[in-house]
């Protein structure tokens, strides 16, 4: 046998990793061994395979999937740009996080006002986008937002002006999970219109329905909403009322013209009514 061969468990010393991760490498096709014992099965690599192998091992370190390791080493260096947008994407979950814990700290849990309403049923535009999970409903929210105000920038001539600024409406499910689901927007409409114009671009107009609602007020950013939920749905359970959604959140504030922190979103929760 070629002296230049080297034992797995003296490999593994040599690369930095285990004789375990070696084994795996190899049953991957990531890292071959140069020479399998055909009566023993015994793995031998050459020395100059370390280099291969301390590669696997620093970008393991910077959390860059097996796959993509494969395509690295086979010089498509390209594959790490979609390893770089999923670890900013959670330095960003990370850091919202972080402010709302920073907010809890400095203000306590939340304990808004929480006020009982009657609202009538509205005609809406709806707008409908699929969440993967529970943190990608500010993209699916936007989707969706952004689709009605298109849709109505050209329907508005068709339809008739609003009265007023555009209300829009987010419902979401009372339990946001990690498999997917389904997001709404709603935009508040003065009538019932025509609804082929809004047909014509994706959406649907609907009637939602009224009711009995719990509500609160959350002043701060979105993504910080789910303080000001924790409250209210508190507030349902302490007096035995059934959890169930959607999920309301009015946004009253235009994000485009007001800082993050001074945002106003009515919060509502809807209530069975109680014979």
């Amino acid at each position: 046998m070629d002296g230049d061969l080297l034992p797995i468990g003296q490999f593994a010393r040599l690369s930095r990793l285990s004789v375990k991760q070696l084994r795996h490498y190899d049953e991957l096709g990531l890292l071959v061994p140069a020479h399998v014992d055909a009566d023993s099965g015994y793995r031998y690599y050459r020395r100059a395979q370390a280099r291969q192998a301390l590669s696997i091992g620093l970008l393991r370190s910077l959390d860059v999937p097996l796959p993509v390791i494969a395509e690295v080493l086979s010089g498509a260096t390209d594959a790490l740009g979609g390893v770089r947008e999923t670890l900013e994407a959670e330095l960003a979950r990370r850091r919202r996080t972080l402010a709302a814990l920073e907010r809890v700290m400095a203000d306590g849990l939340p304990a808004p006002a929480v006020r009982v309403s009657t609202e009538p049923a509205r005609p809406v535009a709806m707008a409908r986008e699929s969440a993967a999970g529970a943190a990608d409903v500010a993209r699916a929210t936007s989707a969706a937002i952004a689709r009605l105000m298109r849709a109505l920038s050209f329907t508005g001539p068709l339809t008739g002006p609003l009265t007023g600024p555009p209300q829009l409406i987010g419902l979401f499910p009372i339990e946001l999970d990690d498999s997917s689901f389904e997001v709404r927007a709603a935009l508040v409409l003065d009538h019932v219109s025509a609804a082929e114009p809004w047909q014509q671009a994706g959406l649907s107009v609907e009637v939602l329905p009224g009711g009995t609602f719990a509500g609160a007020t959350h002043v701060g950013p979105y993504d910080q909403i789910s303080l000001t939920a924790h409250a209210v749905l508190a507030w349902c359970a302490e007096r035995g009322h059934p959890l169930r959604g959607p999920i309301r959140e009015v946004y009253v504030s235009d994000p485009a013209t007001t800082e993050p922190d001074r945002l106003v979103t009515h919060l509502m929760i809807p209530l069975e009514e109680r014979p």
